[in-house]
């Protein structure tokens, strides 16, 4: 049994990382296509299968970007640190891809076998896990920066490193308090509970839901968020002296946080693989009803995907300030407002709802939606706009003489 466990992981881990690779690549082609036609030009459409003249509408540009990340020369400064020059990238790339191994795609009977679609199953602190292993990729950008010897890059680990720090709070803040909504930190039992409920998170928890999917935004260190590596100011941030393959671990590195953000959306907010009248409610189900599962999964998180590649290409960079201020003015005391009216909920939302004839869903419900727009409400009144559109009054100025009124 032990043997077939092994086995059975060894599996999971090579579909997982194969899929992962191969999901970041066409994915970046996705979104170079995406770019394109909200920019109005042609995007990448002529590079097809090697050595053919067959283009397949450019589905062979992520091969050709392979190739050439992995024949280009790999060189190295002679000011930076070699060691932890070399390591950053690597611990970027290994903690992008081993927080995966919680992420569930459902269960599947076969011959009376249950097999639980994840790497790492039944793990009890699997939110904690996430959020820890996470975490450990801000190490290897602040190391890249300060290894590089380079002020453009400690500058850019620097800014990475306060804002990856800074966006977790909230991003725990909420996930917090859909803990103490469904009393478990598995994601299959999250998940679950959104399944047996039929109602997703997103749809009682708004205020939890903001403040999550804002501080993913930011901890996926894209547009509008990407401050750590704007071109205008850092040439490349705290990846301004790597190139090859060094490059392209951090550049798969990023491009994973996005993914995970997107699989955290919708196993935590949107009901992860269920789907009503389609999925079922029960853990496990046969193999066709388990493969749709799959297929509802990937298409969640690709929707979610596609709004992350719009907002890129649609919304201009913040200065690193309005990023800072956001975290730590806005999110933070909003998600500790947050988890405080989610435990009251918690503790006593079944007894008020008894008390007033109210169904407790429908009572809950209800509350947190109060909650969230009063909130609105009020950041709305504290922080006015700080823009004006009405035209500024031109100044009176003596009129220049004309020709005939010249004596």
């Amino acid at each position: 049994m032990d043997l077939l466990t092994t086995l059975e992981a060894g599996i999971k881990m090579l579909i997982l990382f194969g899929g992962l690779m191969g999901g970041a690549a066409y994915l970046v082609l996705v979104e170079r296509w995406m770019a394109a036609w909200i920019q109005d030009r042609i995007g990448p459409n002529r590079a097809g299968i090697p050595l053919t003249r067959i283009r397949l509408f450019g589905l062979g540009q992520p091969i050709a970007d392979g190739g050439k990340f992995i024949f280009k020369e790999e060189f190295t400064p002679s000011h930076v640190e070699k060691l932890l020059y070399f390591l950053a990238p690597v611990v970027s790339l290994t903690a992008a891809v081993g927080v995966f191994a919680v992420v569930p795609f459902g269960e599947v009977e076969i011959l009376g076998y249950r097999l639980q679609l994840v790497v790492a199953p039944g793990v009890d602190v699997g939110l904690l896990y996430i959020v820890a292993v996470s975490g450990l990729g801000v190490l290897g950008v602040l190391l890249g920066g300060w290894a590089s010897n380079n002020k453009y890059s400690l500058f850019g680990g620097i800014r990475a490193a306060a804002q990856l720090l800074s966006y977790e709070i909230p991003l725990g803040l909420a996930l917090l308090g859909i803990v103490l909504a469904t009393g478990s930190l598995r994601l299959e039992e999250i998940v679950l509970w959104q399944a047996q409920s039929g109602l997703w998170h997103v749809f009682w928890q708004p205020l939890g839901f903001t403040v999550f999917f804002l501080a993913a935004f930011a901890e996926a260190g894209r547009l509008p968020f990407d401050m750590a590596e704007a071109e205008q100011e850092l040439v490349g941030g705290y990846h301004t002296e790597y190139s090859g393959m060094k490059l392209m671990m951090y550049m798969v590195a990023e491009y994973l946080h996005m993914i995970l953000a997107s699989f955290l959306l919708v196993l935590v907010f949107f009901g992860g693989w269920h789907f009503w009248g389609l999925t079922g409610e029960q853990p496990s189900a046969a193999w066709p009803t388990a493969l749709l599962r799959v297929l509802i999964l990937l298409g969640k998180v690709l929707v979610v995907i596609w709004f992350f590649m719009v907002a890129r290409w649609s919304w201009p960079r913040f200065r690193f300030d309005q990023i800072m201020h956001l975290a730590w003015y806005v999110l933070i005391p909003v998600g500790i407002l947050y988890v405080v009216s989610a435990a009251i909920l918690a503790e006593y939302g079944a007894a008020w709802a008894a008390l007033i004839g109210m169904h407790p869903s429908f009572f809950l419900g209800t509350a947190n939606w109060v909650i969230f727009f009063a909130v609105c409400g009020f950041l709305a009144w504290v922080v006015p706009a700080n823009y004006d559109n009405r035209p500024l009054p031109s100044p009176i100025r003596p009129q220049a003489p004309t020709p005939h009124s010249i004596p």
